[in-house]
């Protein structure tokens, strides 16, 4: 029989124990999809093009980098949850580049500034994309389609579907801003 500050003790060390055990496995996660995210897209992460995608914010204050390696993550997050069977090489390459447009579309001032940014940014993405690299069909596929129902045609893989689904999910954490990004000084006010 314990007495009663000793139950909470061990009780205390039970709480302390499971949130380790919590923050151990989120931290086994996400090292696990960096290990992916280097093994199969290390010349995407390293490329000139890729790095200046840190200069132009997707939503809210996120990056699109921030933002193509989030959905990156969470379409590995998503096809391992609900034990969907892909091609995980496709899956990170294509999330990577779904938002390779490589201009900020929030600049009204661009020469080629378009107001359905939403509509044409998936074929301006593609061409990118296909100039630097080798597309497989798949990757091709996630880059054209991830802004579905806008691009009327429906995703044809897996893939695509499992990327299109983390992009919305992504982006909508960033435009409700539950997901923070980099912080803008204008003027000596932090917004």
């Amino acid at each position: 029989m314990y007495s009663g500050g000793t139950w909470k003790v061990m009780h205390l060390k039970g709480k302390h124990q499971k949130k380790n055990e919590k923050y151990r496995k989120k931290y086994e996660e996400r090292r696990e999809q960096y290990r992916l995210l280097r093994k199969y897209a290390s010349d995407i992460l390293r490329s000139q093009n890729f790095q200046s995608t840190r200069n132009y914010i997707q939503h809210g204050t996120i990056p699109v980098h921030r933002h193509c390696i989030d959905v990156a993550n969470q379409s590995i997050k998503i096809s391992k949850a609900l034990g969907i069977r892909c091609n995980e090489r496709e899956l990170i390459r294509g999330a990577l580049l779904h938002d390779y447009f490589l201009y900020d579309w929030h600049d009204k001032s661009r020469k080629n500034y378009q107001r359905l940014h939403g509509f044409y940014h998936p074929g301006i993405a593609f061409r990118n994309a296909e100039k630097e690299y080798h597309l497989t069909d798949r990757e091709r596929d996630i880059i054209k389609k991830h802004m579905w129902p806008l691009t009327v045609i429906p995703p044809a893989c897996r893939e695509a579907w499992i990327v299109t689904t983390a992009d919305k999910y992504c982006s909508l954490l960033e435009t409700l801003r539950i997901r923070h990004g980099i912080r803008r000084v204008k003027m000596g006010i932090v917004k």
